[in-house]
């Protein structure tokens, strides 16, 4: 499936000399969708995820399917704020300043294998936040699964170690 051809790129967007990929139009294809969570599930269904770990926002449109494709529970990865629990906070520079993550305290056991999923692989920056709370909390990273990669900004840079996989590279 040709799933470039199903993702908008909207040029000077959010910034001139920025090509944002746009992939609200892949999500409202029900085809297309269930390709790309049997895809992103199909390299991790061996090694058996107890628990897929999504990114604000974007990452709980894939990762919560992803988590029912797999059998397994799905965690909520958050902007300060959101999370009325209990919860742990990693803070991490942007190119543009600083931003932060939160989870749950209760949200990952120790030893438990975690599969971390966002749409979106650019800088590496907010999904290596991510792994830190994951750590944090005892849990061993499994891997990392993105629809989408900007192989050209580098961002496995930031969380070499890992299985890393991504469905589309720009």
């Amino acid at each position: 499936m040709d799933l470039k051809a199903r993702i908008r790129e909207i040029p000077d967007f959010p910034q001139p000399g920025v090509s944002f990929k746009d992939i609200t139009t892949l999500l409202k294809d029900g085809e297309a969708l269930k390709y790309v969570i049997e895809q992103m599930a199909e390299p991790f269904r061996e090694s058996g995820p107890d628990l897929i770990c999504g990114v604000e926002s974007r990452g709980f449109l894939l990762g919560a399917p992803l988590a029912y494709e797999l059998g397994v529970g799905f965690v909520l990865i958050r902007k300060p704020g959101k999370l009325p629990a209990a919860k742990e906070r990693v803070e991490y520079t942007l190119e543009y300043g600083r931003d932060a993550l939160e989870i749950h305290q209760d949200a990952i056991g120790p030893g438990q294998r975690v599969l971390l999923v966002d749409d979106l692989l650019a800088t590496g920056g907010t999904i290596a936040a991510a792994a830190q709370l994951v750590e944090k909390l005892g849990g061993r990273i499994l891997g990392f699964s993105f629809l989408v990669e900007l192989t050209y900004l580098n961002g496995r840079d930031k969380i070499k170690g890992h299985d890393i996989w991504s469905l589309v590279k720009y």
